[in-house]
């Protein structure tokens, strides 16, 4: 089993909902309070797990804005398990969710800086190292409703641009999307296998689109820019 995400890209419209969603389970669940650093300040900061990425391309008056949401990829060789010294990093086998020890941890900042997603956080209050759980503590919890076990941003997701499942199952959502829509990790060629997939935006027929060689995520979102802002 390999769980994870597909976020579909076409229909994100950077709303935060996921990324407000996310810091509210998480705050209530198993990691306990998540920090704000001067809430009410002039610069106020925080521990968030997921953080959306928003790109102006394009010049005025025919710019776009892309989304990206970004959190944990749970990647199938994470770099940060491997450089962790004590242990409190680690991927779980039954599921592959990339987890924390929180009573191992010892906030080095090794697995943040190894990292290239920066989907880790230190905690400065705890002094710990926190990061996407995939909401370990809901999707496991045989008390809720099986429609409602799943990771808090895919639930309260307006837009319905986030899907949870199985990987390893070729028949699942998220396998059957990442095959239909051409899904496309992050960074593939760093070798680290993400989990997460994203659906780029689409800009052509679907003829045209099984035609076309594949490209990387980032050369479909600049052709689709371009499309876009040329119309």
């Amino acid at each position: 089993m390999r769980l994870g995400l597909v976020i579909d890209m076409d229909t994100c419209v950077g709303c935060h909902a996921c990324a407000v969603a996310c810091k509210q389970w998480n705050s209530s669940g198993t990691l306990g309070p998540l920090t704000d650093y001067m809430p009410y300040g002039e610069d106020p900061a925080g521990v968030a797990f997921n953080r959306i990425r928003s790109y102006e391309v394009g010049d005025y008056p025919h710019n776009k804005t892309v989304n990206f949401p970004m959190s944990c990829m749970h990647c199938d060789t994470a770099e940060c398990v491997t450089v962790c010294p004590t242990g409190a990093s680690y991927k779980r086998e039954e599921d592959g969710i990339v987890l924390v020890d929180q009573d191992k941890c010892m906030g080095c900042n090794l697995c943040a800086w190894a990292c290239p997603y920066g989907a880790r956080e230190l905690d400065e209050d705890s002094g710990t190292m926190k990061k996407c759980t995939l909401c370990v503590d809901r999707i496991y919890d045989e008390e809720l409703p099986p429609e409602e076990r799943q990771p808090a941003c895919v639930l309260t997701c307006p837009t319905h641009a986030r899907f949870f499942g199985d990987f390893d199952d070729s028949d699942s959502k998220v396998s059957r999307l990442v095959r239909e829509r051409g899904g496309q990790q992050s960074l593939p060629e760093l070798g680290y296998n993400p989990v997460n997939h994203y659906l780029p935006p689409r800009n052509k027929a679907r003829a045209e689109q099984a035609e076309a060689p594949a490209m990387s995520l980032q050369e479909r979102l600049r052709q689709w820019v371009d499309k876009a802002v040329t119309r």
